[in-house]
């Protein structure tokens, strides 16, 4: 595999499958490509493995619920959580992105397909530029998935946070909704864009500026000046 990029090697992918052929099927794949892939069969294995970059997780486990296992991943670690699912289970999928899952495969998936997500993923969660994101009282740190106000923390959940970090990474550009849910959704997202815009009021009503983020009619939104995030009294 020469050509392949530089510090692969480095990138750890976790593959999470109790079933032994696969998971040593997909270990081999991600080695052959250059990565640093190991295999664990539970989600108890899971959650106490060393620190990686990137969680191939199969949410059909024998220990634990997939989903659960999903949920206290992201908790802990920021590392790209790719959910793995059986077809037909489209209510699995939708949880588990919920819970803070970067995308999903269905099986079977052939190793092209994988190996693409996990570029996209990884290229997602590893932004070029500054880890701290700031716009007046408004910080996000990226690597600890942290945004405060003013210096006071607020709680979101991951698909604000995405949100917020496409505003973020350029205020007052405006960033349409498609580009705002294939960042924060999914890069295969299909629904409706209409969505966004409960968790845009949220984000607003949570953030207690409801001037900073603004909506541009017919294009998307953007992050306005710094003083129209001034905290509301």
């Amino acid at each position: 595999m020469n050509g392949q990029v530089t510090g692969l090697a480095e990138t750890r992918v976790l593959v999470v499958e109790d079933d032994r052929g696969i998971a040593e099927s997909l270990v081999r794949g991600l080695r052959q490509a250059g990565y640093a892939a190991e295999g664990v069969r539970t989600g108890r294995a899971a959650l106490t493995a060393a620190s990686p970059d990137v969680v191939l997780l199969d949410l059909g486990l024998p220990d634990i619920d997939g989903v659960e296992v999903c949920r206290m991943l992201r908790a802990r670690s920021d590392a790209a959580i790719i959910a793995v699912t059986a077809r037909g289970e489209e209510a699995d999928r939708v949880v588990a992105l919920d819970e803070g899952a970067d995308d999903y495969l269905v099986k079977p998936f052939g190793l092209a397909e994988l190996l693409a997500r996990v570029r996209a993923v990884l290229r997602r969660r590893r932004p070029v530029g500054p880890e701290v994101l700031r716009h007046g009282p408004l910080t996000l740190d990226l690597r600890t998935r942290q945004v405060s106000m003013g210096g006071r923390p607020i709680a979101l959940t991951p698909k604000e946070f995405g949100i917020l970090e496409c505003l973020a990474a350029d205020p007052g550009r405006v960033v349409s909704r498609r580009q705002i849910l294939e960042r924060a959704w999914d890069a295969h997202w299909y629904g409706p864009t209409k969505v966004l815009d409960v968790h845009i009021a949220a984000l607003r009503r949570k953030l207690g500026a409801p001037g900073l983020i603004e909506t541009v009619y017919g294009h998307g939104f953007r992050l306005g000046a710094a003083e129209g995030a001034r905290e509301q009294p």
